[in-house]
């Protein structure tokens, strides 16, 4: 693997078992390049093809314009220990993103990534990538508030901004991240510009670098049922949006969570997938409890009905019930509601949202 010499360069944090602390309990930064790739052999091999003697964790993430279904992935970040690579979409093209395809499908590569629902469904369409063990921090961050006793809003998702801010898990600043969201309203198109200007690379790699070692500290916090949890709403918002006639069939079985070393009640469970009617996918076994997915289809002209006034008919439902429900908005799908969450909640929610597409009050 050969690469010419890179200009760019960043810190990333040493998680604390490869011994990156000082005394003072501050994590240790490591200088790493940061490599944009347009031809696979300059990606790591151990990413390439990927085996149980190698198994890694590394921070993922994507960019686009319109990131969803119908947009367009213009980068794909991965975080190594060692490095940090700038996978170019648009230089490398189908060829470069098949090429990565065998290790986001991978059981042996944990991505941590913060929010995967739309990058999951940009390269699931864009490129018929099945996005597999994720770990994904937006949900490891709510499981922790639960179990420590603190409730969540039922409209309040942790940004990734506010994630880094927090000092249990990183606590700075994300300064740059404002004049990226400028950019990007004033042209939504930055992310398709080449060459990569300066401010494009170091926004990329800031997206990732620090994700491994959020990943090694919340799961240090993460209990058993946490991480079983974790394990399956990874697997369920990674194919959320990723909506097509098929059931999901050709996705991989819900998975576990590579090293960690859950009870033997736990490994002993065989959880399945398994159909119960159209759109619902179902997680049975052993497990601290059953979760699912349901997508409900929205006939024409009645999603205002669920939504209702300034939001306020589908808040009124999600705090009814303890589940995840949510909508495409402007990026889609829009005739569809995607509920999240432990199966009598999802139940709940079902019966609620039909009860309003027929105009009847709850």
């Amino acid at each position: 693997m050969a690469f010419a010499t890179t200009p760019h360069k960043t810190y990333i944090p040493l998680p604390s078992d490869s011994g990156g602390k000082h005394p003072d309990n501050e994590a240790l930064l490591s200088l790493v390049p940061i490599h944009i790739v347009t031809h696979a052999s300059q990606l790591p091999t151990e990413f390439l093809y990927p085996s149980p003697e190698r198994q890694l964790v590394i921070g993922f993430d994507c960019e686009g314009v319109d990131l969803c279904r119908y947009g367009t992935l213009c980068i794909m970040q991965l975080a190594f220990p060692d490095a940090i690579y700038l996978v170019d979409a648009i230089q490398g093209g189908k060829v470069l993103m098949n090429a990565c395809k065998p290790a986001l499908e991978s059981s042996y590569i944990t991505k941590v990534i913060h929010d995967c629902k739309r990058d999951s469904e940009a390269l699931y369409f864009q490129f018929g990538i099945k996005l597999h063990n994720v770990v994904d921090t937006q949900i490891a961050y709510y499981l922790i508030e639960e179990q420590q006793g603190r409730k969540r809003s039922h409209d309040d998702y942790i940004s990734f901004v506010g994630l880094l801010a927090d000092p249990r898990y990183c606590g700075i600043s994300y300064l740059e991240k404002k004049e990226v969201r400028t950019r990007l309203r004033e042209d939504p198109t930055f992310w398709m510009y080449r060459p990569l200007s300066e401010l494009m690379v170091r926004a990329a790699a800031d997206d990732v670098r620090f994700l491994p070692y959020i990943y090694h500290k919340m799961m240090e916090k993460l209990n058993e049922r946490s991480l079983w949890k974790l394990a399956v709403r990874g697997a369920l918002y990674s194919r959320c949006f990723c909506i097509s006639d098929n059931e999901y069939v050709d996705w991989p079985s819900i998975p576990s969570i590579p090293g960690v070393l859950l009870s033997s009640q736990l490994q002993r469970s065989c959880i399945k997938i398994l159909y119960t009617h159209k759109d619902n996918l179902i997680v049975e076994g052993n497990g601290p409890e059953e979760e699912i997915l349901s997508v409900l289809d929205v006939p024409p002209g009645k999603m205002g009905c669920i939504i209702g006034r300034k939001g306020s008919s589908i808040l009124s439902i999600k705090e009814s019930c303890n589940a995840d429900i949510l909508i495409g908005g402007a990026k889609g799908p829009p005739d569809k509601v995607v509920i999240v969450g432990p199966m009598k909640q999802v139940r709940k929610a079902e019966a609620i949202l039909r009860g309003r597409m027929l105009g009847n009050a709850f």
